[in-house]
């Protein structure tokens, strides 16, 4: 006969099961369990659908903030509203229970470790020391001078219709808008019609949102109805603007709009980190939004964008950039330019720039002994990205001459040397591999190599560029 090797209930959860059974539970019950099995037992609840249970632990919760999100992964309507609904006689009654302690409802989507900590805990019956040795939470005062709940949440807009969950939420906040606040760190929209996006941002408080980015194809009208939402951001820390093309407007609108969304900039004195791809207003104007920053940028992307040379030299002279961690340019087009901006800049930021992307600038051979001196001074360089730049074996091998000096450099990407391609520009592959034999040999001599890797213009397998490394024959995407 095969003995069973399952553990067990313990007597604990026996006893919790029992409890969740208990069609005529009530509040002064759970006002006398014990701290420590709120959270298993709260789970328990969650995932067997009890949902007058829910509402009455949610009512009694000993914790200051409900981490809810991590439960949401695959979840029910129903209990979600039996949450909302245990939240509402919070909200409502003007005495609550008396270990009531909740003050945060956490639907953000963050690595949580509360609920694995707990379940484990229950587990193996033994409890964090602090909750435990918890000392008992007073009564609470009534509804008068109480802090209002606080709801925590990440707007990912993405569709032109919001999902369940979310419409949800947001008209039970609507509905209580005098009683609780809903801050969001993070705001992603990627799609959703503006109207629906100005009805979200009319309930959320703005001083919260830390993140935000937009990709959106909208027109003039409605970046001009977006842009003093923006200003109301005030502890903004990270941008992301993509895709906004104005150039289809006449320049007198173009430079009304350019006015203003760089004057927005002078109030968002906690940004941090600016990333604009493919935004057609930038070209001549980079000088305006420059000069409203007021504080100092960690990272600074400007992809795929037209620029003037003036823009070029307005940045390095620009004060807000000269902290640099992350400079990323790619997909500019310096061809043709003067690339002493760019030594001036990279002398700037030369004690701190981290990470470098100059990919599909267009630079010359010509144009690369400008900014070799600079770069080979910074130190504290551990990637850098030259990829999709034509240029020739003689200037490529001076280039690992001046990077191979730097000591924290871990990565380095860069292009095929011009040679390695015929006339029409297809690769030849015996010659490629030729000269990379040589310049890896080259690297040999200078050091024990880092990660270096070369980029040819695209792969016919998958379709983007292939990169080699110092003994890989094939495409490493």
């Amino acid at each position: 006969m095969k003995m069973s090797t399952r553990t067990p209930p313990r007597l604990l959860e026996l006893a919790g099961q029992s409890l969740l059974r208990d069609q005529a539970l009530a509040i002064s019950t759970l006002e006398e369990l014990p701290t420590e099995l709120f959270p298993p037992l709260f789970l328990e609840a969650f995932n067997r659908r009890r949902y007058e249970a829910l509402k009455l632990m949610v009512q009694a919760w000993p914790f200051r903030r409900l981490p809810l999100s991590p439960l949401m992964q695959m979840p029910c309507l129903d209990t979600f509203h039996a949450v909302l609904d245990g939240l509402d006689a919070l909200l409502t009654h003007r005495v609550r229970p008396r270990r009531w302690k909740l003050q945060v409802l956490d639907l953000q989507d963050v690595c949580d470790n509360f609920w694995m900590v707990w379940s484990e805990a229950m587990a193996h019956g033994c409890f964090p020391v602090a909750m435990r040795n918890r000392k008992p939470v007073p009564d609470c005062l009534r509804m008068r001078g109480q802090q209002p709940l606080t709801v925590f949440i990440d707007l990912w807009l993405k569709n032109r219709t919001l999902d369940e969950y979310l419409t949800c939420l947001l008209l039970w906040v609507k509905q209580r808008k005098d009683l609780l606040h809903l801050c969001c760190k993070k705001l992603r929209i990627l799609g959703t019609p503006f109207r629906n996006l100005r009805n979200i941002l009319k309930m959320v408080n703005l001083d919260c949102i830390q993140e935000v980015e937009v990709n959106c194809n909208w027109i003039l009208p409605i970046l001009i109805q977006f842009i003093p939402y923006l200003g109301q951001m005030k502890n903004l820390q990270k941008l992301h603007l993509s895709h906004m093309d104005v150039s289809r407007y006449t320049s007198s609108k173009q430079k009304e709009f350019v006015t203003q969304f760089t004057t927005q900039f002078l109030k968002l004195r906690y940004l941090q980190n600016l990333s604009m791809n493919s935004v057609s207003f930038l070209e001549g104007h980079l000088d305006q939004l420059l000069s409203c920053l007021k504080t100092p940028l960690k990272i600074l992307t400007i992809t795929n964008c037209v620029l003037l040379e003036s823009d070029l030299r307005h940045l390095s002279q620009c004060p807000s950039v000269s902290q640099l961690k992350i400079l990323e340019l790619s997909g500019i087009r310096l061809a043709n330019f003067s690339l002493v901006p760019l030594q001036v800049l990279l002398e700037k930021v030369a004690a701190t720039l981290e990470d470098l992307d100059l990919d599909d600038c267009g630079i010359a051979d010509s144009q690369v002994n400008a900014i070799l001196p600079a770069l080979s001074r910074c130190f504290e360089l551990t990637t850098f990205s030259f990829c999709g730049n034509p240029i020739s074996m003689a200037t490529l091998d001076n280039l690992l001459c001046h990077t191979i000096r730097l000591n924290n450099l871990h990565l380095q990407l860069y292009p095929a040397p011009r040679e390695s391609y015929d006339a029409d520009g297809t690769l030849c592959w015996s010659r490629f591999a030729q000269l990379r034999a040589d310049l890896m040999g080259r690297v040999r001599d200078l050091r024990h190599p880092r990660r270096v890797l070369f980029c040819t213009d695209y792969c016919p397998e998958c379709g983007s560029k292939s990169f080699y490394g110092l003994e890989v024959d094939q495409c490493c995407c």
